[in-house]
């Protein structure tokens, strides 16, 4: 029997929330995404969470709903019963506030109406509707969706507007299945769907009340935002795994968020929430059995969550509370030079860390391990944070370090350079080995246990508090690689799901079938859901307050809101040492801008990209000079050559086409490396290849894209290699001739990074590009194990030829691979490496020599950073880049640098010496700087300055910096 708003009204509404809860029923992953995070490679090992004992889960007997196979059925079927049976397994219609339903769908003479169940138990035929406790009436609204409902939602900005009842109590409707659907005037079911509530859930549940656990003096209390539950329970354990509850504890509901108070003997103990809640995957009421959202500690892999007081002394290293006055200074954000670390990587193949700490926060301890010096070197150098790859709680890594599985490194060492049999071995434990680089996030808001003596207990945080020490005490700040836009895990059984149990179909973004989208591999977050932004905005303080980082690298930002972003920036910098413990000016944040999936050209909002960003000081990585230094892109041919690896000067027998075409991507390539060397700005004037004056938004790429998106040179992030893709050294390898030696592709290799390490905005380097690191040419190494991810503090080796590198992302490439790995002209030996060290040293060194080279404002680079060796008569292959300092006292430019008044950067990619005359150049006092007079680089020695006539004289492959000392 249909019963109608009319006829009920909102008592109904209220009397369907007061029956008892029913038990539960389930019985039925640069440029575009990287695809290095995805888990296309073999699933995970699943492990059994173990559930409270009173509380078995039943047994399911229909599988989860996936958009794949859902969609093939109602495609393929043309009966309308089947469509009506099957039209719950779609969300189509958006209940978007608490007025306004939305759906694409044409009611015509019939009538539209909202559906609700309690129990889960609607079902839709063309004869009728059955199993619903409530019927509502909707009438279609003739003005369309509200502005601000489109703003929010603007990929539904032509569906049509239904209007829900005023009088409607449509809070413990949101508890129930739901479903809307069109009647024709003979009562019968024409269309039916499914509902997505975010938009309702944030206008009526929106909560800024406590979250989490929170400690007390005499008590503990728990509290969970939850709107759509039907019941929370929250399930008490002594121990972090095994046993039966201490207590089951029920909480208490207030406008969607529940909460609990306990006793004080609760700290240190552990818990698990039992969540009983409609689930639009299984369209069941489950009850789901997950950890707390905002959990700050937890047993080994997740099973439970850990209550820990961060504020108790028992989980301060010593002299924690002072950290703040001790870190480095920074002045500037344009002082800032970053260094890509993985933390198994650091400290997992070296013999001078002891074999317990090896791959772990304690590594980063000790004070005199090969891999700490090198840090120290580079600290002492201008390095001045270290950017550190997941460190939060993800998938793929087993907490408990008895469970890895390994290869016998001795066999492997025995294997032919390009044997398939390395990667075979490799491959075969991927899964169960201790390495990932971690980007499958579980729980955002706790440090990895893997990396952790023992990943139950207080330990993980007090080792990941004791390595943020220790790095900043040796002049290093620490930024955190976060990954808020995507998941792990979802629906109400994956182990790995955290999120989509408490609030099923809230966090995670889903496309106009309701389906979750995937374009950042899986499970996309949305961050333009008012607690999703909460959550990040919180995990982000309690990282900087709890933990003391320094900055914090977004990955794939641009499927993150820029509002968003904007906020972080703003709520982070809003801290200070008196009142939280930190300097929050002082944090820097950046990510991935790249502007692709349903965020798109502001699919779902103003997402934070490239161009979006500008103004707002967030960096983002400048994928430009990447790919004109490089040549093509990460997903182009592998022997495409850019400005450094040979183009036009030294073929290597790919077709560029002809000379002419290769001249003219040579010249469009220099451009955009000057933009580049601008600090990527969108208002710097220079002259191109074609002898005009442009702007470096005029620059465009080889899509017909802006090369420059900044207003300010913080906001750029220059980088030529990163963990993704292969690594710069194999880089090179790949698209230089076969033919050239190893010193010159250890040249090449020192040039690149020395674009980066000269260039406005903020440096940033992947860890081992110093030491020629090799991969042995893995493309994406995220799953491949310590063997293809070695780094040799002893500068022994450089990890080359090690094997053909994994089957899955790189067979194709084999054939090029395979005959590289061989030749012994690409072995570099431990000399190239202390050469490339003391090379790349000498380049921080005389990037701090002077503030011109992190000038600070764009105004500043546009007044004193010029490019000479423009137009169409350019010297193909050499970039020459000046900057001026002014003179106190003199009218013009101020005075910035009290050493040198002038600096001339002479870049040449070419095999040959190459020398250049500019007549504005003419008559300075220049000297090749003192750190390359001093280094050990015989070649770099011979690069000469003829003032009478303003000539420059480079060697071949060559990056030589002149100064004009004050002195003179």
């Amino acid at each position: 029997m249909f019963l109608s708003l009319a006829s009920s009204g909102p008592l109904l509404t209220a009397s369907l929330l007061s029956s008892p809860t029913p038990t539960s029923t389930s019985n039925g992953h640069f440029l575009p995404p990287r695809p290095a995070t995805c888990p296309s490679s073999p699933p995970l090992r699943r492990r059994v969470v173990p559930l409270p004992s009173r509380h078995p889960r039943p047994l399911r007997t229909r599988p989860l709903i996936s958009s794949s196979s859902s969609a093939m059925s109602v495609e393929e079927s043309t009966s309308t019963t089947s469509q009506l049976r099957d039209s719950l397994l779609y969300s189509r219609a958006y209940w978007v506030s608490k007025s306004t339903i939305a759906w694409n769908v044409d009611v015509g003479d019939g009538s539209c109406h909202l559906f609700a169940s309690k129990t889960a138990s609607l079902s839709f035929t063309d004869d009728g509707v059955q199993g619903e406790d409530v019927k509502i009436n909707l009438e279609e609204d003739s003005c369309g969706l509200p502005a601000n409902v489109i703003k929010k939602f603007p990929h539904i900005r032509d569906y049509k507007a239904f209007k829900v009842p005023p009088a409607l109590d449509a809070k413990p409707l949101l508890k129930c299945q739901l479903a809307v659907a069109t009647l024709n005037s003979d009562g019968k079911c024409t269309n039916a769907t499914g509902l997505q509530l975010p938009g309702v859930l944030d206008e009526l549940f929106s909560y800024n009340g406590p979250l989490g656990a929170v400690y007390l003096e005499e008590s503990v209390s728990l509290n969970l935002w939850a709107p759509t539950a039907q019941a929370v329970h929250a399930c008490i354990y002594r121990d972090p795994s095994g046993g039966d509850p201490l207590e089951i504890v029920q909480l208490e509901e207030v406008n969607g968020a529940w909460s609990t108070k306990g006793p004080k003997r609760w700290e240190g103990c552990y818990y698990v929430y039992e969540v009983s809640v409609y689930h639009p995957s299984t369209l069941r009421i489950e009850k789901c059995y997950a950890n707390d959202p905002y959990a700050r500690g937890l047993s080994s892999d997740g099973r439970r969550t850990f209550l820990v007081n961060l504020d108790a002394d028992t989980v301060k290293p010593e002299g924690w509370d002072n950290l703040a006055n001790e870190k480095p200074n920074i002045l500037s954000f344009s002082d800032i030079s970053i260094y890509e670390l993985h933390i198994r990587d650091f400290s997992a193949n070296d013999h001078t860390v002891h074999p317990e700490l090896r791959g772990g926060y304690l590594a980063f301890t000790l004070q005199d391990s090969l891999g700490v010096l090198h840090l120290k070197k580079l600290s002492n150098s201008g390095i001045t944070h270290i950017h550190l790859l997941p460190t939060f709680q993800f998938a793929g890594v087993d907490d408990e370090k008895e469970n890895w599985k390994c290869v016998d490194t001795k066999m492997l060492e025995k294997l032919p350079s390009d044997s398939v049999e390395q990667q075979a071995l490799i491959t075969a434990i991927q899964n169960d080995d201790g390495y990932n680089w971690g980007y499958n996030p579980v729980l955002w808001g706790v440090p990895k246990g893997s990396y952790a003596s023992n990943p139950n207990g207080p330990c993980r945080i007090i080792e990941f508090r004791k390595m943020i020490q220790a790095l900043n005490r040796i002049g290093l700040r620490i930024v955190l690689d976060v990954v808020y836009n995507h998941l792990h895990g979802s629906g109400p059984f994956d182990e790995n799901s955290v999120l989509d149990k408490i609030v099923p179909g809230y966090y995670l973004r889903r496309n106009t079938d309701g389906f979750i989208e995937n374009s950042t591999c899986v499970n996309n977050t949305a961050s333009e859901h008012v607690m999703v932004e909460r959550l990040i905005l919180d995990d982000l303080l309690h990282w900087a307050i709890h933990h003391k980082v320094d900055g914090f690298r977004f990955d794939l930002m641009g499927h993150i809101m820029k509002s968003t972003m904007v906020k972080a920036k703003d709520a982070l910098h809003s801290l200070t040492k008196e009142r939280d413990g930190v300097d929050g000016s002082s944090i820097y944040i950046y990510g991935e801008g790249w502007d692709f999936g349903e965020v798109a050209k502001n699919g779902r909002g103003v997402n934070a990209s490239q161009f979006n960003l500008c103004g707002t000081g967030i960096g983002s990585f400048n994928d430009r000079i990447r790919d004109a230094m490089l040549g093509g892109s990460p997903f182009g041919h592998p022997l495409q050559q850019g400005f450094v690896t040979g183009l036009l000067l030294q073929p290597n027998k790919h077709d560029h086409g002809t000379e002419a075409v290769a001249e003219r991507m040579l010249a469009v390539a220099k451009d955009q490396i000057q933009v580049g060397m601008a600090a990527n700005l969108r208002d710097f004037v220079l002259t191109n290849c074609d002898g005009k004056e442009v702007k470096g938004s005029e620059i465009l790429t080889y899509d017909g894209a802006s090369v420059a998106y900044a207003l300010c040179p913080t906001e750029t992030v220059n980088y030529v290699s990163a963990h993704d893709n292969e690594t710069l050294f194999d880089i090179v390898g790949l698209k230089t001739p076969i033919e050239i030696s190893i010193d010159e592709r250890c040249r090449i290799n020192h040039l690149a990074t020395s674009v980066i390490a000269l260039s406005q905005g903020i440096p940033f380097f992947h860890s081992g590009d110093e030491m020629l690191r090799s991969k042995s040419l893995d493309r994406d190494s995220y799953n491949s194990g310590d063997w293809f991810n070695r780094l040799d503090f002893t500068y022994n080796s450089n990890n080359w030829g090690v094997g053909l590198p994994p089957k899955e992302k790189n067979e194709k490439n084999w054939p090029l691979i395979k005959p590289r790995l061989t030749d012994p002209s690409f072995n570099a030996q431990q000399g190239h490496i202390l050469a490339a060290v003391e090379n790349f040293s000498n380049l921080l060194c005389i990037r701090y020599s002077s503030p011109l080279f992190r000038l600070r404002t764009a105004n500043a680079i546009q007044e004193r950073v010029h490019f000479h060796n423009t137009g169409p008569s350019w010297i193909p292959g050499v970039i020459v880049m000046s900057i001026e300092d002014g003179y106190e006292g003199i009218p013009g430019l101020s005075q910035l640098d009290s050493t040198y008044s002038y600096i001339v950067v002479v870049v040449n990619t070419c095999p040959t010496e190459v020398s250049f005359a500019c007549p504005v150049l003419r008559a300075r006092t220049l000297k090749l700087h003192p750190v390359q007079l001093m280094s050990t680089d015989e070649v770099v020695k011979s690069s000469t300055y003829e003032p009478s006539s303003g000539c420059f004289t480079v060697p071949p492959r060559t990056t030589a910096v002149f100064v004009e000392p004050r002195e003179f």
